[in-house]
């Protein structure tokens, strides 16, 4: 693993020694690649596997202005390589080492083109470094976000590549060590735990490590006035939040419900996947919620607003927790196979919601019964969304794979029963933790878990134009009136964003 310089002269040092060599005339003219998503097709990149990200943040004290930063990837190419692409935007590159030489580089599109020195052969290392500024913009179309006294991120689906380089598909899962310069009368969160904090000077550089793999759009580095909370969770398991100072006695009641929800859902589906767990509540008004790895990002209005009443808002904390499991732990192959992600969150948000009283899953599923067809039309069948509108890249987050893929999973536990539900659930974050699961890989273990073919009932679920009926409740019907109307339920009321508050961005 290439280790980014630690000090700010080491950093100036290796760019101004690099900045002259790398001059892009001459480069053949490159193109934007991609691993062929169907709703991404220039997301992610081919040739290689990434195996680690090693990312260095130097952050002034304003969150206007841009990072210095240094991304090393630790990687291994699997084919021969005379160049490679990364994704990355909004930043502006000094300078790319790939195994130790300067390397030629280009951007072109939402990608950096790079010519190594030397070509690469199949299974050989591949380490790169690239020294970048990391542009905090306007948050608009996700990366950082702006709090009222720092910054964190929200990088869901494809804005991870507006922070720092980097592989940015969820096919591609590594581990990340983030290593933070910040003023020291700030403090400094990131996913995973702590591994050093180092005062000198006038700054504090602080370092942190996931312990799993992770996809790169749920990375997470909150810089702020923070106050971090710590409680024992199920287990022993180390509980962390992440508060703006001033609030914290006011938010204290909502975070001591974590480790009782990570009890409930881990008499689910089996032990919490990850080495920590906590709520980053942002002073910031995002209009969504985003379970960004062992660190779920929440906005402070969410608990200090009166009009969200204290059920829908644990269902909401219930959501974002679901997501270790399913999404983070268990990541989609393809973005088409969201539903896997955003229909198991909702699920279990709505099972906490009829366990705690207060709305009846069988009410919800008949209510979103009734407006699946609609959701269909307006955004594809759960399994084959349409593809994003032009210049709205979240706009797959539709109600469809929230509610919809809910609905699918509901229709399987009527065919099956709960108990046949319930091993199959746990099955597949088993066999598919810290990896990735495609529905296809849903479908054949539900079919190995019941012993009976699910392909052609889950197909016509997950596929069909129009809603299947639904097992054990041949009286539902979609109501035609409603079912051109693609908003959400009435549960949804309320949110923003893609499908809504999120429940993810």
């Amino acid at each position: 693993m290439i280790r980014p310089p630690r000090r700010r002269a080491r950093r100036a040092a290796f760019a101004a020694a690099t900045m002259a060599t790398l001059v892009a005339a001459g480069i053949p003219a490159p193109a934007p690649l991609g691993i062929g998503d169907r709703l991404y097709p220039h997301l992610g990149n081919p040739g290689y596997d990434v195996l680690e990200y090693d990312i260095a943040f130097d952050y002034s004290g304003s969150n206007r202005r841009p990072l210095q930063a240094i991304t090393s990837i630790d990687a291994r190419t699997t084919a021969p390589l005379d160049g490679f692409n990364l994704d990355f935007a909004r930043g502006r590159v000094r300078s790319v080492e790939v195994n130790g030489k300067p390397a030629r580089f280009r951007s072109v599109g939402e990608d950096l083109a790079v010519t190594p020195a030397d070509p690469l052969s199949a299974g050989a290392p591949l380490r790169v470094n690239v020294a970048h500024t990391s542009d905090p913009g306007t948050g608009a179309d996700g990366g950082w976000v702006r709090t009222r006294d720092g910054l964190a991120m929200a990088s869901q689906p494809d804005a991870a590549h507006r922070v720092f380089p980097c592989n940015d598909h969820p096919a591609d899962k590594a581990r990340f060590t983030f290593r933070v310069i910040a003023p020291k009368d700030l403090t400094v969160v990131a996913g995973g735990l702590p591994l050093s904090r180092e005062q000198g000077g006038r700054t504090t550089t602080w370092v942190y490590r996931t312990a799993h793999p992770m996809a790169t759009e749920l990375a997470q580095v909150s810089i702020g006035r923070s106050a971090v909370l710590r409680r024992s969770g199920p287990h022993g398991l180390p509980v962390r939040d992440v508060v703006p100072a001033v609030h914290r006695e006011r938010l204290e009641p909502w975070l001591a419900k974590t480790p009782g929800q990570i009890s409930w859902m881990e008499r689910k589906v089996g032990p919490y996947p990850f080495e920590t767990y906590g709520l980053l509540i942002a002073d910031a008004q995002t209009g969504f919620e985003l379970e960004t790895q062992t660190l779920s990002l929440f906005e402070r209005g969410l608990f200090t607003d009166p009009r969200f009443p204290a059920p829908y808002v644990e269902s909401v904390m219930v959501h974002e927790l679901a997501h270790q499991w399913f999404g983070n732990s268990v990541s989609p192959a393809r973005w088409s196979d969201l539903w896997l992600s955003e229909g198991h969150a909702t699920w279990y948000e709505a099972l906490y919601a009829h366990a705690t009283g207060s709305v009846s899953l069988t009410e919800r599923m008949r209510l979103a019964y009734g407006k699946s067809d609609g959701w269909r039309t307006a955004g594809g069948p759960p399994a084959a969304p349409q593809p994003p509108d032009p210049g709205k890249k979240i706009s797959i987050f539709r109600p469809v794979v929230y509610d919809g893929g809910a609905l699918v999973l509901y229709a399987l536990r009527q065919r099956i029963g709960a108990a046949a539900f319930d091993r199959l659930e746990r099955a597949w974050v088993a066999r598919h933790r810290h990896g990735n699961g495609s529905t296809a890989d849903f479908i054949a273990l539900a079919s190995r878990v019941t012993g009976q073919d699910q392909s052609a009932f889950l197909r016509s679920w997950l596929y069909g134009a129009t809603t299947p009926p639904m097992p054990g409740h041949p009286d539902w019907k979609a109501d035609r009136a409603v079912a051109r109307d693609a908003s959400p339920a009435p549960h949804q009321a309320g949110r923003a964003g893609r499908a809504g508050r999120k429940a993810g961005r």
